[in-house]
């Protein structure tokens, strides 16, 4: 959504009088997308429908915006990092443009990958690929998800992915992704900027995550953990969580490739992500010389046709997120190869200490383990 002319407006908190006029008539999409938000949250907040509890923890890695926040490797970093703690954690996830997304779906138990991206979805596969150790489900319904998972692996502390706006299930923790440098956009809801919902959500929250802080701050001065953009709460908690390049690896063979090599390196952008732009600058930023993006929607499930075509020449980078939906078998003779990301919380272990804090604080529930 961010990407051409009109995508960067709607991230623009002050635009210009042209694109304001340009922009206006969105406004009249935009009241009713707002109205059955907030209507949606409100029946839940106020009892009229009920929430489901679940016997087990549960925190929320959400955001406020569309895409591109971080929050899934994030949600897969507190995973990782809370079992290594001692916790029995499970990861329940939407499984978008999954075929079985109607299902529970068991994508991993934690050692084995059972479902692949054409069923499940990419996000959950990609999950189950990094976080070894920590089961995977994937559907639409995060309360049969959760149940499943406790009963199945015994789990403790379930991580939703991308759950703020999932009011049907009731949370303990829930935490906001917010990109430290794009903030609340304009401030509009869809379609007029790239809001799912009011800023006064954000009350919900326990937490704000200031995602892809420039690894040049420091989380102490401008631009780090304690700047905060516009429209959000100071009153909450906040912590600053990096998410760096860290090498590059090959689709269709073992090994890595250090992020030197691109210095000078002429690169195409494959991806299926919510803000290819993103990656194009990134790449940029490392030296490489971008020379064609080729950005399919989000989610995308690439078929062998999406390659035909590509400039054989030149070295084309993807995503870990897209590599699972991509066969070595389809790639000959292109050169792919996937830039890997880390997390890194500014603040050590500020999060996690805070986060395993209020989780022992929480009340039983009945059922709980």
């Amino acid at each position: 959504m961010a990407s051409g002319p009109l995508g960067a407006y709607l991230w623009e908190p002050r635009p210009g009088w042209g694109w304001r006029l340009v922009l206006a008539p969105l406004e009249l999409l935009e009241a009713p997308y707002r109205a059955a938000a907030f209507l949606h949250r409100e029946l839940y907040a106020r009892g009229v429908w009920s929430r489901i509890e679940l016997p087990a923890r549960v925190v929320s890695i959400g955001n406020l915006t569309v895409g591109g926040s971080g929050k899934t490797p994030i949600a897969g970093w507190l995973a990782a990092e809370l079992r290594a703690r001692g916790s029995r954690v499970a990861l329940l996830s939407r499984g978008v443009q999954a075929r079985r997304a109607a299902e529970v779906n068991v994508v991993s138990d934690g050692e084995r990958i059972l479902l692949g991206p054409v069923d499940a979805g990419d996000e959950p596969v990609w999950l189950a690929q990094t976080t070894r150790g920590v089961p995977v489900l994937a559907g639409r319904n995060r309360a049969a998800l959760g149940l499943r998972a406790t009963s199945l692996f015994g789990s403790e502390v379930l991580i939703l992915d991308d759950g703020f706006q999932h009011h049907r299930l009731r949370r303990d923790v829930d935490l906001v992704c917010v990109d430290h440098g794009l903030g609340l956009g304009n401030g509009h809801a869809l379609p007029r900027g790239p809001l799912r919902e009011s800023p006064r959500a954000l009350r919900r929250a326990d937490a704000i995550l200031l995602t892809r802080i420039p690894a040049s701050k420091d989380g102490a001065g401008e631009g780090g953990a304690s700047a905060v953009p516009a429209g959000l709460p100071p009153y909450l908690p906040r912590f600053g969580m990096r998410i760096v390049p860290s090498a590059l690896s090959r689709l269709d063979s073992p090994g890595n490739a250090p992020l030197a090599s691109l210095v000078g390196a002429r690169v195409g952008v494959l991806c299926a992500i919510a803000r290819p732009d993103r990656l194009a600058r990134l790449l940029r930023e490392l030296g490489a010389v971008v020379e064609r993006v080729v950005a399919y929607p989000d989610h995308h499930l690439y078929q062998p046709r999406d390659l035909r075509g590509l400039d054989r020449n030149l070295r084309w980078i993807t995503t870990a997120k897209d590599a699972v939906k991509l066969p070595a078998a389809w790639l000959s003779p292109l050169s792919v190869e996937i830039l890997e990301e880390r997390v890194e919380p500014v603040e050590g272990n500020a999060l996690l200490d805070w986060l395993v804090e209020r989780l022992a604080r929480a009340p039983k529930r009945a059922g709980a383990i």
